[in-house]
């Protein structure tokens, strides 16, 4: 039961875009990235972040989470703080084991007001999500070497409590691709691949978001993220780099760094364990 599982698919927990099952875990994210301010001065945007995600019931989890921002620019304007804290909820609505397909439904909320005020905005945002994941482990023996592919995603509005001007809605939109080397090791031929070579899941993600409201209205913004991750029992690590796909974007491509422990694993019969 723990984990995002569909038959033989285990779905790892991405960078950017969130998976679609329920777990008690705790996530640990470090990004980097240098901006550009509106008069084009450099800025460097460090964020160390973290997530708790409690399980409720076997398909019910609550999460609770914040990030630590530091904005260091050089000719002035630094700023450093909690942005504001945001919680959740997300049900594991789905699972088709025979074609490693799951879907969950949820609704997160960051909380206006919560962090620094030079670092959060005093508005509230609440986005309903629906989650996706599928693998391929049903295509035919003819395509075997394809079968380790999945792909994951999420999509949902960003509500706010402001006005348009200064906090315009959006639409969130993504997905990750995936080759798992576990599930060819397992599942397809074990090609006897060395440690850490035979635990790393090749990933590829595109966190979007489409504005819908206000002067940015139409406008779509978000990054493409190459990277790897390693996983084993109790935990997974990863590493992201983040490169803008428009000039709105960004300028310059930033790296995520992940680590992450499975509770469920770790403290099965405490921490691990549904309270319900």
């Amino acid at each position: 039961m723990a984990h995002a599982i569909a038959g033989d698919r285990v779905f790892p927990v991405t960078l950017a875009i969130d998976d679609p099952g329920v777990s008690d875990e705790f996530d640990f994210q470090f990004g980097h990235v240098k901006n550009s301010t509106d008069d084009g001065d450099p800025i460097n945007v460090n964020t160390a972040s973290y997530e708790w995600s409690k399980l409720i019931t076997s398909n019910l989890a609550f999460s609770v989470g914040g990030q630590y921002v530091n904005q260091n620019a050089p000719d002035g304007g630094s700023a450093r703080g909690w942005d504001n804290t945001e919680i959740g909820l997300k049900y594991l609505a789905y699972v088709n084991a025979k074609h490693e397909f799951m879907a969950s439904v949820g609704i997160g909320a960051e909380l206006g007001g919560t962090g620094a005020k030079s670092i959060a905005s005093a508005y509230s945002t609440f986005t309903p999500n629906i989650y996706f994941g599928k693998g391929f482990g049903d295509l035919p023996a003819s395509l075997a070497y394809l079968r380790p592919l999945a792909v994951t995603g999420q999509f949902g509005p960003h509500i706010t409590t402001a006005d348009a001007d200064t906090g315009p809605n959006s639409f969130g939109w993504g997905f990750a691709l995936e080759y798992s080397i576990p599930y060819l090791q397992s599942q397809v031929k074990d090609l006897h691949l060395p440690e850490p070579i035979s635990h790393v899941i090749p990933i590829v993600e595109f966190p979007m978001s489409t504005c819908t409201a206000g002067a940015c209205s139409g406008q779509t913004t978000g990054t493409i993220n190459p990277g790897l991750v390693w996983t084993n029992r109790y935990g997974q690590f990863g590493i992201e780099a983040q490169i803008p796909v428009n000039r709105a974007s960004g300028t310059h491509t930033g790296v995520l760094v992940q680590a992450h422990l499975y509770f469920d694993d770790l403290f099965p019969g405490t921490l691990g364990k549904p309270l319900f």
